[in-house]
């Protein structure tokens, strides 16, 4: 290629980045970040949080692939790899950045790195097909492992750290044009079609979880609230057709309970599912017509259901070693499984676990997770921190490691998880985050898609966000 053709190739690419990328700043944005968290904390609970926040981005250091920039999906030496844990890692970098973990020069190239195999991935039938990607991905060639499904929400977790990356990294340098290229590129290679739920589906309407070549679109849709809210606000943002439609068949399925006085909300009683859209999007004061009708939003239905499993939890209808209004945290991890079974107590593995107060419970069996209480510290600052002091007070060294928290513990079968999971590590480390300086909000907020997304399902700000 000549000198010429390189520049007008450059000049080319960077017209597309600034007209497909993030919103500009001189543009008045209809939703926002509002940053960090108006909650004081004392010098001590920064040096919690910092030390927790550090040995937790360890995981993202370590357990990464250095040519394909992929993450494992758990620390165990055989684990292969996650497309949302890697999506967590990309704003993860960020973070080391901002705090002097990292230089940025070593967070853009191992951003690069993963843009690039995805990109280069587009087209392998063992990674991808119509710009979506296999769940779980192998450590050596980063193919298809264990026959799993091509996965819109794992996808999804993945191209929300993309959007953050097309941000963050806005400087004019070779490495830097080229991340917000391929972000550019990702983004609109995404093709829904292969995730559509017809009429006679199990839940018309709403987006497949999954797709296999073997027996194509799973008759299972996103449905009810789950952390799936932030997968229709992408979807509509990148050209889903009819997402008003879809959003309202996911709307359909929501339950609205009011497990305890004053906490009524829509419930799902694992918490991830009330944390893992918010990693991305500030919903203070957001609410759908759905919410809106019910007088609140979206960050106060999360503030409720945390508030809800401290109740629970507090009132331990079924005699839980362990439980009460400090120590709870009920979510999808590790569990002792059935070799702790007794003649009283049953046991599960992994498992999503949850509690939506004491008439709607999932696969709970007395198992805590402490990245379930500190992913909720945006919603419910002094109740989490008081928990997790409370958590270290209690477990002492045997719940921590060379990650930090491992993934669970259950008082009941005296049993501490052994492992640590990059979901699990990657919601924890960016939600503390989004507590103490908004920084994820801050960046993904303005972008395009989230922007023409909510605006597309009609999200609108309440006057009062906690009212009712």
């Amino acid at each position: 290629m000549s000198i010429n053709n390189r520049y007008v190739t450059v000049i080319y690419s960077i017209a597309v980045i600034v007209l497909t990328t993030a919103c500009s700043s001189k543009t008045k944005l209809k939703y926002i970040s509002q940053g960090k968290i108006d909650h004081q904390i004392s010098l001590d609970d920064q040096v919690l949080l910092d030390s927790i926040q550090h040995q937790t981005f360890l995981y993202f250091l370590n357990e990464y692939h250095p040519e394909m920039g992929i993450i494992k999906d758990r620390s165990t030496a055989d684990s292969p790899a996650s497309i949302a844990a890697t999506g967590w890692s990309i704003p993860t970098y960020a973070v080391a950045v901002e705090r002097k973990w990292m230089s940025r020069e070593e967070a853009t190239d191992r951003t690069l790195k993963t843009l690039q195999f995805f990109y280069n991935s587009r087209n392998n039938p063992d990674r991808a097909y119509k710009g979506f990607y296999y769940h779980f991905l192998d450590m050596k060639e980063g193919k298809r492992e264990w026959q799993c499904e091509l996965s819109s929400i794992d996808t999804g977790l993945l191209m929300m750290g993309v959007i953050f990356a097309r941000n963050y990294y806005d400087q004019d340098t070779p490495k830097e044009i080229e991340i917000r290229d391929l972000a550019n590129k990702l983004l609109q290679n995404l093709d829904w079609s292969s995730f559509d739920m017809d009429a006679k589906s199990n839940h018309p309407h709403t987006i497949s979880m999954a797709w296999h070549p073997e027996k194509g679109t799973t008759n299972w849709g996103w449905h009810g609230y789950t952390e799936g809210l932030f997968l229709y606000i992408l979807a509509a943002g990148t050209g889903i057709e009819n997402p008003e439609q879809r959003y309202q068949g996911w709307l359909h399925t929501y339950e609205w309970k009011t497990p305890y006085e004053g906490l009524s909300h829509v419930v799902f009683p694992p918490l991830f599912g009330h944390q893992f859209s918010h990693v991305f999007i500030d919903f203070r004061g957001l609410s759908d017509p759905y919410l809106k009708a019910k007088g609140i939003d979206y960050f106060e239905n999360s503030r409720r259901a945390t508030l809800t499993q401290s109740a629970y939890c507090k009132e331990n209808p079924k005699g839980w070693k362990g439980y009460d209004a400090l120590t709870w945290g009920i979510t999808a991890t590790d569990g002792p499984g059935s070799a702790y079974n007794t003649d009283v107590y049953k046991f599960e593995g992994y498992a999503g676990r949850g509690s939506s107060g004491k008439d709607f419970t999932v696969g709970e069996d007395g198992t805590l997770a402490p990245y379930g209480v500190l992913s909720s510290l945006p919603f419910t600052p002094e109740l989490s921190l008081a928990t997790i002091k409370n958590i270290n007070q209690k477990m002492g060294s045997k719940i921590w490691g060379k990650y930090g928290y491992f993934d669970a513990f259950n008082e009941t079968a005296d049993w501490v998880a052994s492992d640590f999971i990059g979901l699990d590590q990657g919601v924890m480390i960016l939600m503390i985050e989004n507590f103490r300086t908004g920084m994820v909000w801050n960046y993904v907020m303005k972008d395009t898609i989230i922007q023409n997304g909510l605006e597309k399902l009609n999200f609108e700000y309440l006057e009062d966000s906690q009212s009712k």
